[in-house]
């Protein structure tokens, strides 16, 4: 009886929660609906509508940017923005990560590495996310980088770390598949790296 319980946890659990990370999402997604006007909404309430409406609203924004005039409209918000008082500290800092988070030519979350944390002898797997700025660097003696480590099972929440580069690992695996390692606590472990002479071999056949 055990063992079967056990089993249909395993099937269940991850579709359960799955369902209702969707369903959050959605449903925060759907309160954009109260931007548009009651007279426009259908009779009947259609689940997901808001969510669509949303990333139609994101899709639009990016084409209707993506050109001269929509940048130069931006630039012009901006500028309004940053001379309001209290706004523009809000929005700048804001502003600046979510550009090194979405950036295409961003450096967030680029490299996972290996990292000793929270002492010596245990080890954490981290992103290497630049190089320590500012007033802190001229405090730093010698070669640092900065370094996220997520927590788990939510990497959302984590701490920003400065270390020297010599005690930090570059780790043979991509930024997704590092995340789902942390995420499943090390459960979905990623594949092993091909060694370089058998991918060399291997090219050489092809």
């Amino acid at each position: 009886m055990r063992k079967y319980f056990l089993t249909g946890l395993l099937v269940l659990v991850p579709l359960a929660i799955t369902a209702w990370v969707l369903n959050l999402v959605i449903g925060t997604l759907d309160q954009s609906l109260l931007l548009v006007p009651k007279e426009w909404l259908p009779s009947h309430r259609v689940p997901g509508l808001g969510a669509v409406i949303t990333l139609a609203i994101v899709f639009l924004t990016g084409l209707l940017t993506n050109n001269l005039v929509g940048k130069w409209i931006v630039r012009m918000w901006e500028r309004l923005l940053h001379r309001i008082p209290v706004v523009n500290s809000i929005y700048g800092s804001v502003k600046q990560v979510s550009d090194t988070l979405f950036s295409s030519s961003g450096n967030a979350f680029r490299k996972a590495v290996l990292i000793p944390y929270p002492h010596e002898h245990s080890y954490t797997i981290g992103f290497l996310t630049g190089v320590p700025g500012g007033d802190v660097r001229n405090h730093l003696v010698g070669d640092y980088v900065s370094v996220y480590v997520p927590t788990t099972p939510n990497p959302t929440s984590g701490f920003f770390l400065m270390l020297e580069r010599s005690r930090v690992v570059e780790l043979d695996m991509t930024v997704d598949a590092a995340l789902k390692y942390i995420v499943s606590m090390g459960v979905v472990t990623p594949a092993d790296p091909v060694p370089a002479s058998t991918a060399a071999a291997i090219k050489i056949e092809n």
